[in-house]
């Protein structure tokens, strides 16, 4: 009795990067959303930019989740998200523009908490502060993002539902304004401070007003308010109609407040795990883990980084990854540092994430390199360790040990059988096998959607 009612219910996939983001993750949510019937976003927010490539098309998200480009399929930002209004109407209407269904498909958990201007104002300031006492900055996009998950764990954070109750939210914002207003001025100097002109009309003597910001939230309110909904209930009830869900994970397992290099990290938990408390549903209802992973590694922003290579001297490898694989951030436009892969960090995302499964992107980008090399270790105080330690400092201090593997001249773009792919470049995705430990059950071998070979579908049920 309970095998076939577990068989009639969905099946459902939680993609996340193993890196430090920017891994490819928006392709192969849109790639597999075929299989979906809905896909949900569970934490981060327009921090996050997924790029898809559909019949050399290009479309970026930053907030919306990747499925909105097949028809049909619902898509969800959950509880975990932090949500800029202003930014998810932009992106609607880019969208609709084009002619994708949007409004009609979206629905937006009541309980996620709201990004406002002095987020923003907050953000930037910090990293001004930084720079000015000559700390390292962070490198955070100056979204807001940060400042808003400190309020939610303060629990003074304005939430969705607060949107519906105009007096309850003047009122918790009013209190948030004179809270903040007084550390931009008092800690941050934020008269003395330059902020984006979108910024500008929220602001007066370095100071966040109220009006535009009470009357900007009650406007976008009555746009929004079709669109909220409880997503963990409709979750379930999708998932117990048969539907199969796809969470879709933003920024990467070592970007993650908890387990990444802190503090050079993001404000949210990025790891599958989240996907059940960002959602709102039981983790037994994550059947299947995919990290999504570069055949190379990149990072954006300050950080250590391992197998960091020079990727600015023309002619160099890290040079050739940097210009082939296009490595520029698609939110903030920063150039991506490029480096060798680093199997002894990818176990560290495996063991964490708890992977079923491998998606290996921009294996095209590697094509004309005459070798290759592949961490398997470090060395550490002179110790010899196979996986990558906790925290910054100690993965500042670490010394790659590197494998050497003969590259490939055979062109494996746009390859979609794994047969026809080069032979060194089997033999390269076989050794990141055996060394991870985890399987390889996708290759994406373009930008394009339909560049993809598919070795083991993580929406079919075990012994199907």
């Amino acid at each position: 009795m309970n095998a076939s009612n577990r068989a009639e219910k969905g099946r459902n996939v939680v993609v996340v990067g193993t890196q430090w983001g920017d891994e490819g993750k928006g392709k192969l949510v849109d790639w597999l959303t075929e299989s979906a019937q809905g896909v949900v976003r569970f934490q981060g927010g327009h921090n996050a930019g997924h790029t898809l490539v559909i019949n050399g098309k290009k479309t970026a998200l930053h907030l919306i989740p990747s499925g909105i480009m097949r028809p049909g399929v619902k898509c969800y930002i959950g509880n975990g998200v932090v949500l800029s209004v202003s930014q998810l109407f932009t992106e609607m209407a880019g969208l609709e523009q084009a002619g994708v269904s949007v409004r009609e498909r979206l629905r937006v958990s009541e309980a996620c908490p709201l990004i406002l201007p002095i987020h923003q104002v907050l953000d930037i300031a910090r990293e001004a502060a930084r720079e000015q006492g000559g700390q390292q900055k962070i490198g955070t996009t100056g979204k807001g993002i940060g400042p808003t998950y400190e309020d939610k764990v303060a629990r003074r954070a304005l939430r969705v539902q607060d949107l519906l109750h105009p007096e309850r939210f003047a009122a918790k914002l009013r209190d948030l304004l004179a809270l903040h207003n007084h550390t931009l001025v008092e800690f941050l100097g934020s008269r003395n401070l330059s902020f984006p002109p979108a910024l500008q009309a929220y602001l007066q003597d370095g100071q966040v007003q109220f009006e535009p910001v009470y009357e900007e939230a009650m406007r976008q309110a009555e746009e929004l308010k079709p669109m909220i909904a409880d997503v963990s209930r409709e979750l379930n009830d999708a998932y117990n109609a048969g539907g199969n869900l796809l969470f879709e994970g933003a920024q990467g397992t070592l970007l993650d407040i908890d387990h990444g290099t802190y503090p050079y990290v993001t404000s949210s938990n990025c790891v599958a795990g989240n996907a059940a408390a960002g959602a709102g549903v039981g983790p037994g209802l994550l059947h299947y883990v995919l990290g999504i992973t570069k055949a190379y590694c990149t990072r954006v922003g300050s950080g250590p980084f391992p197998t960091e290579l020079d990727w600015q001297t023309p002619g160099t490898p890290g040079h050739h990854m940097s210009t082939v694989g296009a490595e520029k951030g698609t939110t903030t436009g920063r150039d991506r540092r490029c480096g060798w892969f680093d199997a002894a960090l990818l176990k560290r995302s495996a063991q964490i994430n708890g992977l079923s499964g491998l998606c290996i992107t921009k294996l095209d980008v590697l094509d004309g390199l005459e070798e290759l090399k592949l961490c398997v270790g470090y060395e550490l105080d002179g110790k010899t360790i196979d996986i990558l330690p906790m925290g910054a400092d100690d993965i500042e201090r670490c010394t790659p040990i590197y494998e050497t593997l003969p590259g490939w001249s055979q062109p494996s773009a746009g390859v979609t059988v794994y047969e026809q792919l080069p032979e060194n470049a089997r033999h390269y995705l076989s050794r990141i096998e055996a060394v991870t430990g985890v399987p390889i059950a996708m290759i994406s071998t373009s930008p394009d959607r339909d560049h993809t070979i598919l070795l083991d579908s993580p929406f079919q049920q075990p012994n199907a």
